[in-house]
């Protein structure tokens, strides 16, 4: 890795640190009901939104009421999505004349979109309308994220307030949550992208004459090209900030339409990552004591750029295979080296490197290069990412409290180990909390794990494994349960997954890696929230100290890999030994 790579890793991770306390104490502001410089503009848009929705906002839930809420919003919106998809070519806003998706297609991407997943089968310039892009897969980039961001903050108030029974209004956060934090960022970065030559357009796709006539396989010459064009910009910056990751088109981010150049390529990176890790902030405001936001944020980071490191070292190394072709992987001034294949060369290793890691430890899902083309270890760190769980930084709102359960088991385990019941900001962690962040911590595992088996022993799970004999045909299924199973969205993509099974298979496990967790985590609320607030004590532990982050890393490792070691030995580890031994 040269300086000007090394340069642009550390501006990242330096940016993202550096803007988590700022968005984080707007947040907390936000939800905590106290006044922002927005309110003036769209507090009448609120109240106006609950008045014609009858919703009451100084209504208190109790964690039942408020998980019934967030289940008939979500079933709505899976079913709003799906019906667009069938009826597409009956619907405006659709000048290709693109015909109706199919019933399985349908429904994947309809639970894909409404868990924040993205997983996408099609590919979205022959597939999607207009309409079904922007009334359909936008709007669910907007509310998945909200819903996320809303359970979050009423795990918060589960640690916050004591011998209560309410923990908020998920109607009140569901707003907020889009009114004020996602949509007014989405046009901040909407207008960058399109700065930066992103496409915003409802006119039809557009016919170019080529630069350099070709001909085609079978030896006709072709003189021109078809560009698709769309309403991408707003699409993407939701995309990318609310961790949903689901591309405009069929190769996302790596798409000049979509990602134009290094800039619009910096900023959406840091839009990957940057509500996730304010969010840690925000958590420590909210609970009082923001050195245990800051305690946790320290945890993702070291993890992240571990991982990062590893990444970027494999890529940089180069493929062995090309060495023996004579191919020149040496980096200098005018060469970027490395193992470049399924890399914009605009982008580089590096870059390449840093998108996938981030879009892996977040929920998102977007690429800008092929996955599927890393070298092994390269490879291994997206999926093993994943497999962590989805909290480190994680999707708006599900990473944090996919971590809290993590704290929360690294807590009582702690407590075990001294004989003292375990606490945490002032909660005795007891049995039913242990039980539902064992059931957040084992669903995704036994999904993907489980998901994967059916697969590669059946022989519809079989037929469309294009890398067939070796260990990256089932690292491509792993990889692809594991996201669903984790709602990423990001595939190896030499897997054929548009197809009834995989669409059906990876629909069922997206469904229940989000609602089998929203369940257990607003569970944990309503237990927290009626116990009283301990005070601390000299045998309370720590946990906002070196110590702790150390324990929780170990926590978090250890469970990471005994779940997945085993997979792993069998998909990419084994196969960088192939690599390596010739």
């Amino acid at each position: 890795m040269n300086l000007n790579s090394l340069f642009q890793i550390i501006l990242y991770v330096v940016v993202l640190l550096l803007l988590a306390k700022p968005l984080g104490s707007f947040m907390a502001r936000v939800y905590q009901g106290e006044r922002t410089f927005l309110d003036r503009v769209l507090g009448p848009v609120e109240r106006f939104i609950y008045r014609i929705a009858g919703v009451k906002a100084d209504e208190d839930m109790d964690w039942k009421t408020y998980a019934i809420a967030v289940m008939l919003f979500n079933v709505l919106g899976l079913l709003a999505v799906y019906v667009f998809q069938r009826l597409q070519a009956f619907l405006p806003l659709n000048p290709q004349g693109l015909s109706a998706v199919t019933a399985d297609s349908s429904w994947n991407t309809a639970v894909s979109f409404a868990s924040n997943t993205n997983w996408q089968g099609y590919g979205g310039e022959v597939t999607m309308s207009y309409f079904s892009q922007m009334l359909g897969l936008t709007v669910q980039n907007f509310v998945s994220a909200a819903t996320g961001m809303a359970v979050l903050v009423a795990l918060i108030r589960g640690f916050v307030r004591h011998t209560a029974k309410g923990i908020g209004n998920f109607w009140v956060d569901l707003t907020r949550s889009t009114l004020y934090i996602l949509l007014p960022l989405s046009i901040v970065l909407a207008l960058a992208l399109v700065s930066q030559g992103v496409v915003q357009t409802f006119s039809e796709y557009k016919t170019v004459a080529l630069l350099q006539p070709t001909s085609d396989a079978n030896g006709n010459a072709v003189t021109e090209q078809v560009l698709a064009v769309g309403p991408a910009a707003s699409q993407i910056a939701i995309k990318q900030l609310g961790t949903n990751g689901g591309g405009f088109f069929n190769v996302n981010s790596a798409h000049p339409f979509e990602n134009a150049t290094p800039f619009s390529n910096f900023l959406e990176m840091l839009a990957i990552l940057l509500i996730p890790a304010a969010l840690c902030y925000t958590f420590g405001k909210m609970v009082g004591d923001t050195r245990q936001g800051w305690a946790i944020l320290i945890t993702m980071t070291i993890i992240f750029v571990t991982f990062l490191s590893l990444a970027v070292w494999a890529e940089q190394s180069g493929n062995p295979a090309f060495t023996k072709m004579g191919v020149d992987q040496v980096q200098t001034n005018i060469n970027p080296g490395g193992n470049m294949e399924g890399k914009e060369t605009r982008f580089g290793v590096a870059n390449s490197a840093l998108w996938a890691t981030a879009t892996t430890a977040a929920s998102n899902g977007s690429v800008n290069s092929m996955h599927d083309s890393f070298m092994p270890l390269g490879g291994l760190v997206p999926l093993f990412m994943m497999q962590l769980g989805e909290i480190i930084f994680g999707g708006v709102g599900s990473g944090l409290y996919g971590m809290l359960a993590f704290v929360i088991v690294a807590v009582f385990i702690s407590g075990l180990m001294v004989g003292r019941t375990p606490e945490y900001l002032g909660k005795k962690i007891e049995a039913f909390e242990m039980k539902m962040a064992s059931l957040m911590l084992l669903i995704p595992i036994l999904l993907a794990k489980v998901g994967t088996a059916i697969a590669v022993v059946t022989a519809a799970g079989l037929a469309t494994i294009w890398n067939t004999g070796g260990p990256h045909g089932f690292s491509e299924v792993l990889y692809a349960f594991s996201s669903a199973a984790n709602n990423n969205g990001s595939a190896f993509a030499g897997l054929g997954a548009n197809n009834p099974f995989y669409n059906t298979a990876l629909g069922i496990c997206m469904l229940f890696a989000r609602y089998w967790l929203i369940i257990p985590v607003l569970a944990i609320a309503g237990s927290l929230v009626q116990k009283k607030k301990i005070p601390a004590s000299a045998g309370t532990l720590p946990t906002h100290t070196p110590l702790f982050i150390v324990w929780l890393i170990g926590v978090i490792m250890i469970v990471g890999a005994l779940s997945f070691i085993p997979a792993l030995a069998l998909g990419p580890i084994v196969e960088h030994l192939m690599v390596i031994g010739g």
